[in-house]
């Protein structure tokens, strides 16, 4: 029935600044602009930024979006460098993930991942 996740749309205030964020700071490959949405590619995932939703707090229902990464300590400093506002990390995970967390200009949770693959499949292998 579901083949796979199509994308992951956010609710930006400025969609000038939201695409400028998204594409400098993340360094997302833009596919398109409309008048009120961005689309950009994440590895074959849509992330999807919208000018018409529910802006106010607390915002229920928001996902959170996890990027996976290669260096931390690397995309840690572009996020500092950038003022992006830190919520936690980097921070080491029991199962071989070091995590940052963050909010981008408008208030929405995203998360950088890299993960220590051998102690994630052993923390994570069936017992």
């Amino acid at each position: 029935m579901i083949r796979r996740v199509w994308d992951i749309t956010l609710t930006v205030r400025d969609l000038k600044r939201a695409i400028d964020f998204y594409e400098k700071v993340l360094g997302l490959s833009k596919k398109y602009v409309f008048k009120d949405y961005a689309g950009f590619d994440c590895g074959g995932i849509e992330i999807g930024l919208k000018t018409w939703g529910e802006l106010e707090k607390p915002r229920k229902g928001e996902p959170c979006i996890n990027f996976l990464v290669d260096d931390i300590e690397k995309s840690y400093k572009i996020l500092l460098e950038n003022k992006v506002e830190i919520i936690k990390g980097p921070k080491e995970r029991p199962w071989g993930g070091r995590i940052v967390l963050f909010k981008d200009p408008d208030g929405n949770i995203l998360q950088f991942t890299e993960i220590n693959w051998s102690k994630y499949f052993k923390a994570c292998a069936p017992k």
